[in-house]
């Protein structure tokens, strides 16, 4: 009548662990990458505003071509 106690397997809790620590790795990855990204495009975000300035410079101080013939 009482049913014989079933062994626990231990080799299932093992193969959860790993994959739950393999899915935190991928995710802390995934994570890094994008904050990485965002402070890239924050920082050369101001970049360019100083290259076209530069560029809307040198074009001022350039004559048009064909006005001074």
């Amino acid at each position: 009548m009482n049913k014989p106690q079933r062994k626990k397997n231990p080799t299932f809790g093992v193969a959860v662990f790993i994959v739950v620590a393999i899915l935190l790795v991928i995710a802390t990855l995934i994570f890094n990458a994008i904050r990485e990204k965002h402070e890239f495009e924050s920082q050369n975000a101001q970049a360019p505003s100083v290259s076209s300035q530069a560029a809307a410079a040198a074009d001022a101080i350039k004559p048009a071509s064909g006005a001074a013939q």
